[in-house]
C-alpha cells in the first residue's frame, strides 16, 4: 500500500505538486496576517480604527487594478517567471509592513502587494491545468483548496506565537513563507507551456489585439462574462456569512474576538477534512445539481442566522457555508479552463480571479452596510440572491462544459489532454485515461 502511494506521487507531475505547495504558502501567509493586521495597525502603527478598512481595500484594490492589465502575462512570458516574481513580490510586501508606519506608507505597500498577488493564484491554477488532464481538473482544484485551507489553519497558530514577541513580527512569518515558496519555484519549477507554439496558435485563431481589450477575455467572450457575473453574485452574497458573523456574534455577546478566530479556523479545518470526500461523492453529478445544492446549503445557513445568533447556530451556519464552497469551489476554475483557448488560459484564469477579488471587496462592504441598517437584513436579502445566483451559475457552468466538449472549439487534443504543454504527459503518466489515482 505504501509502495503504491509512493509510486503514485512519483508519477504525479512535479509542477502540479509545486502549485499545491505554493497554495499552502499563500494560505499560511493570509492566515498569519489577516487576524493580527487590525491589532497591529491600531496599537503599533498609529493608524486610526476608521482607516483600517480602507487599508484592506487598498490590498484588494491593487489586485483589481493589476489583474486586467497584467493578469494574462503568464501567457506571454511564461508561467515560471510570473510565479517566481509574484510570490517573491507578495512576500517582500508583507515583510515591508514590518518597517512602515502611518496610513499613507501602509496603503502604498498594500497596494503594491495586491498588484503582485493579482497574478499569483490564477497562475498557479494555470500551471496545474497545463500538466493534468481535463478529467482530473476538478480533483486537482479541490486539492488546491485543501492546501490553501491547511495553510490558513497553521498560519494563525504561528502568527499567535510571533505576536507574543510583537505584533509586527507576524509579518516576518507571513512574508518569509512566501519568499520560501518563491525560492522553491526558482529552484524546482520548470516552464509548463511552449510559448512559441502557443503564440503561433494565437495568431492563427485571431488577429493579435492590443490594449485593454486584449487583456480582458471577458470583454470578448460573452459566455465567460456571463459565467463570471453569476460567480460574483453568488460569492458576494455568500461572503456575508464570513464578513458579518464577527459583528453579529460580538454584538449578541455570543463570541469573543478569539472565539471568532477559532470559528474561522474551524471552517478551514472542515475544508481540509471534507473537501476531497465531498468532491469524490458528487463527481458524477451535474453542474446544476452541485450549484443548487450549494445554494440550498447557503440559504439554510442564512435561515439559521436570521433565527438566532446562538453559538450552535453560528457553527451550523459556518459548516453549511463551508460545504457550499466545497461543492462550487472546484467547479468555477474547471469551467473557466474549459472555456479558455490553450494560448490564453492564464488570461481567462486572471478574469476569474477578478471575480473573486470583487467578492472580497464588495462582499464585506455590502454585507456590513446591510447589517448597519438591521442586524438580520443580510440574511433576509441573501436568501433570494443566492437562490437566483445558484441557478444561473449552474446553467453557465453546464454551457461551458458543453462548449469544451465541442471539437470545433479546439481547446483539447484528441486524447483529451491540453496542447502545447512542454511537460511530457507520457513520462508523468498523466495523459488522459492513464493518470494514477492519488487516493
Amino acid at each position: 500500500m505504501i509502495n503504491t502511494l509512493i509510486s503514485s506521487w512519483r508519477a504525479t507531475p512535479r509542477p502540479a505538486l509545486l502549485g499545491l505547495l505554493l497554495f499552502f504558502c499563500a494560505g499560511f501567509a493570509d492566515g498569519a496576517l489577516v487576524p493580527f493586521f487590525p491589532l497591529w495597525a491600531n496599537s503599533e502603527a498609529g493608524i486610526p480604527i476608521g482607516a483600517i478598512g480602507l487599508l484592506f481595500g487598498c490590498y484588494a484594490g491593487g489586485e483589481l487594478l493589476a489583474a486586467p492589465l497584467i493578469g494574462g502575462i503568464a501567457d506571454r512570458v511564461g508561467r515560471r517567471p510570473v510565479l517566481i516574481a509574484s510570490s517573491l513580490g507578495v512576500g517582500a510586501g508583507f515583510l515591508a509592513l514590518f518597517f512602515v508606519h502611518g496610513v499613507a506608507a501602509t496603503a502604498i505597500v498594500l497596494l503594491l502587494t495586491g498588484m503582485c498577488e493579482s497574478v499569483l493564484h490564477p497562475t498557479i491554477l494555470t500551471v496545474i491545468a497545463d500538466v493534468t488532464s481535463p478529467s482530473a481538473h476538478p480533483r486537482w482544484f479541490s486539492l488546491a483548496r485543501v492546501s490553501s485551507s491547511a495553510g490558513q489553519i497553521l498560519g494563525p497558530a504561528c502568527g499567535a506565537l510571533f505576536a507574543l514577541l510583537s505584533l509586527r513580527t507576524v509579518f516576518l512569518a507571513a512574508g518569509g513563507m512566501l519568499l520560501l515558496g518563491g525560492i522553491v519555484m526558482l529552484l524546482a519549477l520548470r516552464e509548463t507551456i511552449d510559448l512559441g507554439r502557443a503564440a503561433d496558435q494565437g495568431e492563427d485563431d485571431e488577429e493579435e489585439e492590443e490594449g485593454l481589450s486584449a487583456l480582458l477575455p471577458a470583454f470578448r467572450d460573452g459566455q465567460l462574462a456571463k459565467l463570471l457575473l453569476w460567480v460574483v453574485l453568488f460569492e458576494v452574497a455568500g461572503n456575508w456569512i464570513e464578513a458579518v458573523i464577527p459583528l453579529y456574534a460580538h454584538d449578541a455577546g455570543t463570541l469573543t474576538p478569539s472565539g471568532v478566530g477559532a470559528l474561522s479556523a474551524y471552517a478551514a479545518a472542515l475544508t481540509v477534512g471534507l473537501q476531497m470526500l465531498v468532491s469524490r461523492m458528487v463527481q458524477a453529478r451535474s453542474a446544476l445539481w452541485l450549484t443548487v445544492g450549494a445554494g440550498l446549503a447557503t440559504i439554510l445557513a442564512f435561515a439559521l442566522l436570521s433565527a438566532s445568533p446562538a453559538l450552535l447556530t453560528l457553527i451550523g451556519a459556518v459548516s453549511l457555508s463551508s460545504i457550499a464552497q466545497m461543492l462550487v469551489g472546484p467547479l468555477v476554475p474547471t469551467a473557466v479552463n474549459a472555456l479558455a483557448p490553450p494560448a490564453r488560459r492564464a488570461s481567462y484564469m486572471a478574469a476569474s480571479s477578478v471575480a473573486v477579488d470583487l467578492k472580497d471587496s464588495l462582499g464585506p462592504s455590502i454585507g456590513t452596510a446591510l447589517y448597519a441598517l438591521a442586524p438580520r437584513l443580510p440574511w433576509i436579502v441573501g436568501i433570494p440572491l443566492v437562490a437566483i445566483a445558484s441557478l444561473g451559475l449552474g446553467a453557465a457552468i453546464g454551457q461551458a462544459r458543453r462548449r469544451s466538449a465541442s471539437p470545433a472549439e479546439g481547446a483539447l487534443s484528441e486524447e483529451g489532454t491540453t496542447v502545447w504543454s512542454s511537460y511530457d504527459p507520457e513520462r508523468s503518466k498523466m495523459s488522459a485515461g492513464t493518470h494514477p489515482s492519488l487516493f
